[in-house]
């Protein structure tokens, strides 16, 4: 464990605060190829639902000039599944685990934390960007209301501390994260995808059966950066961002802006490595600038 990066999310240790981001990860293995995942400050899994789910139809992913559009809908093995084959290999890594979940109504998503109780990951990311029914299909994480109300249950439930995960698509960010550290969320992760659209010209058709997708990458970032500023100076618990974040540069800025902890997303597909070269530049920050701990610039900004 590097002495500058050790980093403290309430009371998880982190060894460095660089995670790979839910859904740019798998479960890990594919990247055990590339670097020991121990090195890591921690694993994201992909995002998990209660049941299997195989994903949207036609296209699923779209380049853009500046990042990426996915349409893949929460395509996963489901929890039970994940828990009998991918948990007993994750356990194993040294660093801290996050499991990703979503739901598809507030039955669903309970069920899925109760199943989780029964492994020791460290912390638990709530996705909130899935539909409400009872709402008529508006996400939880767009009202500062429903999302108060999702996390309320999911923490009386879940016996791991509970990460919050908001969409930059609803209402002020940082009231509905405050509406989270209410209802007992012990941290907040930000952002997921920012929906937009894709049209191919050539076949003058909307690329997406969805029409609308997420798009991340580094075209995202300056939106990222200012929701995380706004959400740190809004709220107590500790956040995780993410949103752009290609190199040790910026995941520094957004430190600066408050973040505790970092995850890297769309990088990874072009960048395998990017965690790891991410994680010895923000080393050698720390030592260039005569840092004890990344922590001394934490919220400057």
């Amino acid at each position: 464990m590097s002495k500058y990066l050790a980093t403290k999310f309430n009371d998880i240790h982190f060894k460095n605060p660089v995670i790979p981001a839910s859904g740019t990860f798998g479960f890990g293995r594919e990247y055990e190829a590339f670097y020991d995942l121990a090195k890591l400050g921690g694993l994201c899994s992909k995002g998990l639902t209660l049941e299997p789910k195989s994903g949207n139809t036609g296209m699923r992913l779209w380049e853009t000039p500046a990042g990426l559009m996915n349409s893949i809908g929460l395509e996963n093995p489901g929890i039970d599944a994940f828990i009998e084959n991918e948990w007993p290999h994750l356990k194993e890594i040294d660093t801290v685990t996050i499991v990703n979940v979503g739901g598809k109504d507030e039955e669903s998503y309970l069920t899925a934390i109760e199943k989780l109780n029964a492994i020791d990951a460290q912390l638990i990311e709530l996705n909130i960007s899935c539909p409400n029914v009872k709402a008529g299909g508006m996400a939880y994480g767009i009202k500062a209301e429903t999302a108060g109300e999702i996390t309320r249950k999911v923490v009386e439930l879940s016996r791991h501390p509970i990460m919050v995960k908001l969409s930059p698509n609803g209402e002020a960010v940082a009231d509905i994260a405050r509406a989270c550290e209410a209802a007992g969320a012990q941290g907040i992760s930000l952002i997921n995808t920012l929906q937009g659209m894709a049209i191919d010209y050539k076949k003058k058709a909307v690329v997406f059966d969805n029409l609308y997708a997420g798009l991340s990458g580094p075209a995202v970032k300056p939106i990222a950066l200012r929701m995380t500023h706004q959400v740190c100076q809004a709220v107590k618990i500790p956040v995780m961002a993410m949103g752009g974040i290609s190199d040790w540069k910026d995941a520094l800025e957004f430190i600066m802006a408050g973040a505790t902890c970092l995850q890297i997303g769309t990088i990874n597909f072009n960048n395998p490595m990017a965690p790891i070269e991410i994680i010895a530049g923000l080393e050698a920050y720390c030592i260039n600038e005569g840092l004890a701990n990344i922590g001394e610039v934490r919220g400057i900004i």
